[in-house]
């Protein structure tokens, strides 16, 4: 059985938006949305009961201590907001097989973009060359998820990695409380080792939610050279 992410398979399909939405239609597709979308579970205040108030908000801690009912007032929050941050530095043209690892992590960027439009999240781009970081605000419509495909299936290698530059914009302006996926070699130049990778990982600090996805060919692994 071939998987749906499989270099070879999917390197057959010549548009990465065709790509992203086969591996949304043939694994994904199993999801569906949830219905509490746009509630939060973050308080905010308390208000003194009134008729009409829904009794499943009553404090009934407040109401022990002053013996009066107080209704729990929520913060009504946006859905998620996700940032994808792919490095485009010129070691990601690599690939000894049928697909670069810019490739690869283009297309896990882009189906899991497709994937969060569908489930009415905002979902950005941060494409970055070197200390050069192209920037594609986040929008919940499935039309911007199809630009952002377009965009990364436009994205050629070029220049460093330099993370530490990609970590400077998402801090500069990625909301707070945002989900950011960053698709690396992490061959950093410059001789920071991974200092990059923990000013990324820093991002958390900020009440970032961070998940790094580590591409590499398997020719970097294996060393059959």
């Amino acid at each position: 059985m071939t998987s749906a992410l499989d270099p070879e398979s999917l390197a057959r399909i010549a548009t990465l938006h065709l790509r992203a939405r086969g591996v949304v239609e043939g694994v994904l597709s199993g999801l569906h949305r949830s219905p509490h979308q746009g509630q939060s579970v973050e308080f905010a205040e308390h208000r003194e009961y009134a008729p009409g108030d829904e009794i499943r908000h009553l404090d009934w801690k407040a109401y022990g201590k002053l013996d009066k009912y107080y209704v729990k007032r929520f913060e009504h929050e946006t859905n998620l907001r996700a940032f994808l941050a792919v490095d485009a530095s010129a070691s990601m043209g690599y690939g000894s097989g049928a697909m670069t690892k810019l490739a690869y992590a283009s297309t896990v960027a882009a189906s899991l973009a497709m994937l969060l439009a569908r489930q009415q999240d905002a979902v950005g781009l941060a494409l970055a060359h070197g200390e050069k970081v192209d920037w594609l605000p986040p929008r919940s419509s499935p039309a911007h998820a199809v630009g952002l495909a377009e965009l990364l299936g436009t994205a050629s290698p070029a220049g460093g990695t330099d993370l530490t530059a990609l970590a400077r914009t998402l801090a500069e302006k990625a909301p707070r409380r945002s989900l950011v996926l960053v698709f690396s070699d992490l061959f950093e130049t410059g001789g920071g080792g991974l200092e990059g990778l923990r000013q990324l990982l820093q991002l958390r600090s900020l009440k970032d939610e961070v998940a790094v996805f580590h591409v590499l060919d398997p020719a970097e692994l294996e060393f059959p050279f």
